[in-house]
């Protein structure tokens, strides 16, 4: 009877364990999918998320405590008071140095009459004094347009009145500009640097005006920072204390900076990613920058060599820049462990980081104004960042889809958006909650174009996303990469053409020469012709290789049309292509002095465009 038993139990305990690797082995198999990605990605997800936490809580403690930029500086400098804050050409300015000229400036404009919420415009090229003064403003609750020091006549005059400045501080540079556009500045009150400083500005009282600065909060504005006015005039973005907290503070907490990075910094100061980003991390955490008045490809590793620099920004074509200007030359001994920044092309990436031997990219998205946030924590070829699949409860940007033509949100038959799935192209938004400080929408100081960037009852009634504009693609890992722009997509024989797309492939066929693409209108034919801009100042580009290659590699729809050789493209100051100018210019051989050319499918080369621009423009040539 024992024996039995025993043998009934064994029985029934071999059939709980095959039942059990039978159910296991199905679960593995259903989920296999989702088990694979959790292997390849726990580390990277785990790795954001507790570099995102410790963000976080230095971001609710900043809160609770009714802090603002102002009251964080004051904080840092007393900590770190000898502490070099900024090495510029052959300036050291310490911390104590920049406290102590930022509360001259603080005291100059209270004695002038300036008070909480006026505005003053900040005309002036990169120098530590440029920080101070903005700083010096912020501590008496005046906000500070930063002026892109690129822009004259009509677009500095908008930039000024959009933001209704009471004052504006130029450099002695730009005293031309200035006075083209003094007759339209009558009720703006002008102080040129050199005069301010040599004469009033030194005689200034050093102390703090600790009244003033206990006044301001985390929800006042700080800034106006003017996006870049690729497609139009620049917008001037509400900047926020809380928002330069919180930006400086993500950036400090995921590239792990210590006491002891030294920044270098060359990209201008009026914009979001020199002047918010990099100083942000001298002004909210101590990190000392090397700044540099104007960005040079050829001094850049020397530069950085100087003072031992760590960390290193960059943005837009610098790497490229940086590459061709050390072509042919010995490798490059640096301390740099880290480079920081967006817009390195994938074209480059390899190359750049082989050559120069750097340690860690990490490449990032975001906009001086919008919420969509991401960063490349790991290196990832090409990749501008990742979104978690299985943290959809935390993170709060995604993708939608949108119509191929007109690049607008698709909507169900509900009326809400759809998700896109990995791989599929689609608009990157973030999530809009007003209660949550990281998660905010601060808008332009125009309202109606604060309006334009924000999509209502997305995925239910009543919620709110910030539409970047920007098309991604996300892959089965999370890992997304920038595809292209909404704005800078054509189309072409009833076919969407991506224009990164296209200049990545020119890339390579050409080598490191600047390229960009764009879509311009052609009479008598629907959508826009593609035309290809190359830097080319000897004009040695062997064009039937380059139109025999794009034949090659491209869909028929997707050759440009047109080739413009230009000695140097229009550039804005963040070093971004004024597409917008060169596609005014079109292909119209009357205004256009450069060399211009046509693609002939039939020889498979790029002939003169003067040959055939009459038949183009009478509609003769069937394109």
């Amino acid at each position: 009877m024992k024996m039995f038993v025993l043998l009934q139990q064994l029985f029934f305990n071999r059939i709980g364990i095959v039942s059990s690797i039978v159910v296991i082995t199905w679960l593995f198999w259903k989920y296999r999918t989702s088990l694979y990605v959790i292997s390849k990605t726990w580390r990277r997800d785990l790795r954001g998320l507790r570099r995102g936490v410790r963000a976080l809580c230095k971001i609710v403690l900043y809160e609770r405590n009714c802090m603002s930029i102002p009251k964080v500086f004051q904080k840092v400098a007393r900590n770190k008071n000898n502490k070099v804050a900024i090495y510029f050409e052959d300036e050291i300015w310490t911390f104590q140095r920049l406290e102590k000229f930022s509360n001259r400036i603080a005291n100059y404009f209270i004695r002038k009459g300036y008070q909480k919420g006026d505005t003053v415009a900040l005309l002036l090229e990169n120098r530590p004094e440029y920080v101070g003064i903005w700083l010096g403003l912020s501590k008496i609750g005046v906000i500070t347009a930063l002026i892109n020091t690129n822009l004259v006549s009509k677009p500095l005059y908008h930039c000024i009145s959009v933001g209704k400045v009471k004052g504006l501080i130029f450099g002695s540079d730009f005293t031309n500009v200035v006075n083209d556009i003094s007759s339209d500045l009558q009720n703006v009150q002008l102080f040129k640097y050199d005069k301010l400083i040599s004469e009033e500005l030194s005689n200034e009282s050093e102390a703090s005006p600790d009244a003033h600065i206990a006044q301001t909060t985390p929800k006042d504005t700080i800034l106006y920072i003017y996006t870049s006015g690729t497609t139009g005039l620049p917008k001037a973005a509400n900047i926020k204390n809380s928002r330069m907290y919180f930006t400086a503070t993500g950036i400090n907490s995921f590239l792990e900076l210590t006491d002891n990075d030294v920044f270098y910094n060359s990209l201008p100061l009026y914009h979001s990613s020199g002047g918010m980003l990099v100083i942000g991390q001298c002004v909210c955490f101590g990190v000392t920058v090397e700044l540099r008045r104007k960005f040079s490809a050829s001094n850049f590793w020397s530069d950085c060599n100087k003072h031992d620099s760590t960390v290193a920004s960059y943005i837009g074509e610098i790497c490229r820049y940086i590459l061709a200007a050390h072509e042919n030359k010995p490798p490059v001994k640096h301390n740099v462990q880290k480079i920081f920044g967006n817009g390195l092309k994938k074209d480059i990436w390899n190359d750049f980081v082989e050559k120069f031997n750097v340690p860690q990219v990490y490449e990032f998205y975001g906009s001086t104004e919008g919420n969509c946030n991401l960063i490349n924590l790991d290196n990832k070829f090409g990749s501008i960042g990742f979104i978690p699949n299985f943290m959809n409860f935390i993170i709060t940007v995604t993708l939608i889809k949108c119509d191929e033509e007109t690049k607008e949100p698709m909507r169900n038959a509900d009326g809400f958006c759809v998700e896109c799935k990995a791989d599929e192209p689609g608009i990157l938004i973030g999530k809009i909650n007003k209660k949550i400080s990281i998660h905010h929408f601060d808008g332009y100081v125009n309202s109606k174009e604060t309006s334009g960037k924000i999509l209502r009852n997305v995925f239910k009634t009543g919620d709110s996303y910030f539409n970047s504009g920007d098309l991604m693609v996300k892959d089965s890992l999370g890992y997304v990469y920038f595809k292209d722009r909404t704005g800078d997509t054509y189309r072409w024989k009833g076919e969407n053409v991506a224009t990164t797309e296209i200049e990545y492939q020119i890339s390579g066929i050409i080598g490191p020469k600047d390229v960009v693409v764009y879509g311009v209108k052609v009479p008598k034919t629907e959508g826009r012709a593609g035309m290809i801009a190359i830097a080319d100042p000897t004009n040695s580009i062997n064009r039937s290789k380059l139109a025999s290659e794009l034949k090659a590699q491209l869909p028929s729809y997707a050759v440009p049309l047109f080739l413009r050789v230009m000695d140097s493209f229009p550039m804005t100051g963040t070093f971004k292509v004024k597409k917008n100018e060169l596609q005014n210019d079109g292909f119209d051989i009357n205004i256009i002095v450069d060399p211009l050319y046509m693609y002939d499918s039939k020889k498979v080369d790029y002939i003169p465009m003067k040959d055939v621009y009459n038949d183009i423009i009478e509609g003769n040539l069937r394109l």
